[in-house]
């Protein structure tokens, strides 16, 4: 029998829409029609449009919330309009598919859970953690339930810009700002801030930029291994053991627990920094006695690089041994909308949860609770790399 094809609106035209989701979506025709796009800048929202086939573009969120032929919506916007657009479409009865972080702070992701507890329609939430659809990450996980006592993870992140790789991708992306009115800006400045608030728990002006700093990267890319470790170990680290911030190269050492007897404890360590090296070091590493495992990921921003899973062992011969697996060619993104459409059309249970993302917020606040004193001096002011300082 043939799949439903479900009707997409997206909101926010960005690097991620053209470069990944959008293509995607045309590639998964048989399961997905984006049927509207919304951008806060008309000539994006046009760009996309046409680029892509969508019949309607407009500036307007509401038309996506309001329209009878959307059945799921595309938050891709930035992390301040996460839960405001997340609960519009909640609320206009419209499941969510919203880009990782869910949103920066506890209090507004609870907002989205309450939301999508009194939905009409049944509509959910499916969070963006492509890292976790990745088809190698169950062969991952196999190889790593062998281990009989962890001692030892590492979770790392140390990545070049994207732009390098995002030229080298084949999509072209366009995007504009100069039809976007400085009251945009504004709004968002004003969103980004309160967020960031509830987050610390601490007045914006109290905050200082290597803090707005920490909160923006462990939400973006941090939130991608952290959340990758939060399912392979089982959940959330009994401590966060210290933290460092050295020019926005970040450290931290969790003490966990094996979830086994005797329960013995471990040290994951978390590694994460961005320079001007065209790399992408992202890998999971889990260490037993016997054997280790990894998990390396590509970039997301070129289709087709594979995800391998690396293994070291000793074998019953007491000879060392490697072993190299790659599950598919098939990028995670596109097994990740597959499985949203599993679960949209099909009733299928979502793993990426409102609850399970806000397990990461949970960790985000362990951690900014022992960020380095010494990087909490100073005012917000305008600083702040991530901080919008306008479209």
């Amino acid at each position: 029998m043939a799949s439903k094809v479900l009707r997409v609106g997206v909101i926010g035209g960005g690097d991620v829409a053209q470069v990944i989701h959008l293509p995607i979506l045309q590639l998964l025709s048989h399961l997905y029609t984006v049927k509207i796009i919304c951008d806060i800048s008309k000539k994006t929202a046009d760009h996309c449009a046409t680029k892509f086939g969508i019949p309607i573009a407009t500036t307007n969120p509401e038309d996506v919330f309001k329209s009878a032929d959307v059945d799921v919506i595309f938050n891709l916007t930035s992390d301040e309009f996460h839960a405001p657009y997340t609960i519009a479409g909640l609320q206009a009865g419209k499941s969510v598919m919203v880009e990782k972080p869910i949103t920066l702070s506890l209090q507004a992701a609870q907002e989205i859970l309450d939301a999508e507890r009194s939905a009409p329609n049944g509509a959910r939430v499916f969070v963006g953690y492509m890292r976790r659809y990745a088809p190698s990450l169950q062969a991952f996980k196999r190889e790593v339930s062998t281990i009989k006592s962890i001692k030892y993870a590492r979770v790392r992140d140390i990545i070049g810009p994207n732009a390098y790789f995002i030229g080298q991708s084949g999509a072209s992306p366009l995007k504009f700002t100069d039809d976007i009115s400085a009251a945009a800006g504004v709004d968002r400045r004003e969103r980004f801030s309160a967020l960031l608030e509830q987050a610390w728990g601490t007045p914006f002006a109290e905050l200082s930029p290597e803090q707005i700093d920490y909160c923006f990267l462990l939400a973006n890319l941090g939130s991608h291994g952290l959340s990758l470790m939060r399912e392979v170990l089982g959940g959330l680290p009994e401590e966060v053991l210290a933290s460092t911030d050295n020019a926005r190269w970040y450290t931290t050492m969790f003490d966990y627990k094996n979830r086994t007897e005797p329960h013995e404890r471990f040290t994951c360590l978390y590694e994460t920094g961005i320079d001007s090296v065209p790399r992408f070091d992202s890998q999971v590493a889990v260490f037993g006695e016997d054997k280790s495992v990894t998990i390396c990921y590509d970039t997301p921003f070129v289709k087709g690089l594979g995800i391998t899973v690396e293994i070291d062992e000793l074998n019953e011969h007491g000879e060392k041994c490697h072993r190299s697996i790659q599950t598919s060619y098939e990028d995670a993104y596109t097994a990740e909308l597959r499985d949203l459409h599993e679960c949209i059309a099909a009733g299928k249970e979502i793993k990426t949860t409102v609850v399970d993302a806000m397990k990461d917020l949970e960790l985000f606040d362990m951690m900014m609770k022992k960020y380095p004193s010494y990087k909490k001096q100073g005012k917000a002011g305008n600083g702040g790399s991530f901080l919008p300082s306008g479209p």
